[in-house]
């Protein structure tokens, strides 16, 4: 069976080292079925999953390590 990919880019501020983004991808990798790459130099989140993510579980993820989500869009 065919399962279309959610896609989204989160944009987030706060972020400003390489262990800043290590540390959101590790914390958004631990959302079950979820792929993440996270650019620090454009400060966002590319989150792909094969089954819908919940946007609220996403922003509570990167705001609880300290960071600010600024906007969640899927694509």
């Amino acid at each position: 069976m065919f399962h279309k990919k959610t896609k989204m880019i989160c944009t987030i501020e706060g972020m400003s080292c390489s262990h800043c983004a290590k540390r959101l991808e590790e914390a958004l990798k631990e959302i079950d079925g979820v792929k993440v790459d996270v650019n620090l130099e454009k400060r966002i989140a590319t989150i792909t999953s094969s089954k819908e993510i919940d946007k609220t579980l996403i922003k509570e993820k990167i705001e609880k390590l300290g960071y600010s989500v600024m906007d969640i869009k899927v694509v």
